[in-house]
């Protein structure tokens, strides 16, 4: 039986595990997969092999170490400067990105008529996406509490700004919520003046956190705009790194499928 885990901090909300395991059941592939709560970034490298488990998964706040904690990396992952993604062979790791095609296809998805984004944070999810989307023909903007993180950005032509420096005459199509932000408290990831006036030109709103009605989304809901949580991006996403994991021993949409099935057996 191959182990996976999720490494992260906080972990116990995370549905991963509810959707690879189910994906291992219907498929007949011998895997299972938990939650490990990861304190200490630098910890990563050597819990992979001193727990002994093929793969995993990396969320919040690891990802841009998990870039470093890795021996090779595929192309888009050394563009980006961050892994969701690692998996073990012999005594190497290998690190991927299925975060940014994750949000990309659930972006689409969405179906929203506009091009013109905003990102409410600067880490890990916010480089990879940011990147994803610009190559996709979106225009992003991304925006942070501090300066010091948006130097990624500036470094590859974004437009950037602190959000002391906002300015109003700004206009977005979508606002993406890329923060921790009201995923264990009720906190909002910009302030609160600001957050209403970009909301209210918005046409559309999206949290890359799920499973729960942020502030951020209430908000949202509140101003009448159309909203998305994480959900789509978790599934999409996590398919991708299924494929890793098993080598690519089974089709796309048999894995999303069998994935699907768990995720909605797990909310009813």
């Amino acid at each position: 039986m191959e182990q996976f885990l999720i490494f992260g901090n906080p972990v116990s909300h995370s549905k991963s595990p509810i959707m690879h395991n189910s994906a291992f059941k219907a498929l007949g592939y011998k895997g299972c997969y938990g939650r490990y709560k990861l304190e200490d970034a630098q910890e990563l490298r050597d819990k992979v092999f001193e727990l002994g488990i093929k793969g995993a998964n990396i969320t919040v706040p690891h990802k841009e170490y998990a870039f470093k904690a890795c021996d090779e990396l595929d192309e888009f992952a050394k563009k980006v400067k961050s892994v969701n993604t690692i998996v073990r062979r012999d005594n190497k790791l290998y690190g991927y990105n299925t975060d940014a095609p994750g949000f990309l296809k659930a972006l689409e998805s969405f179906g929203v008529d506009g091009k013109r984004v905003l990102f409410l944070g600067a880490g890990g999810t916010a480089q990879s996406t940011a990147v994803i989307l610009l190559e996709s023909g979106y225009d992003v903007t991304v925006s942070n509490r501090s300066i010091a993180r948006l130097e990624y950005f500036k470094e590859r032509g974004f437009d950037t700004f602190t959000y002391d420096e906002f300015d109003n005459s700004k206009h977005f199509d979508i606002v993406v919520n890329m923060t921790s932000a009201g995923l264990k408290d009720d906190s909002l990831p910009a302030p609160k003046s600001m957050i209403d006036i970009v909301i209210s030109d918005a046409k559309a709103c999206i949290d890359v956190i799920y499973g729960k009605e942020t502030p951020f989304l209430k908000l949202s809901k509140e101003l009448g705009k159309a909203t998305k949580d994480g959900s789509d991006m978790l599934l999409y996403q996590g398919v991708l790194a299924f494929e890793h994991f098993t080598d690519y021993k089974y089709e796309y949409d048999e894995i999303l499928e069998a994935m699907k099935r768990g995720l909605e057996l797990s909310s009813s």
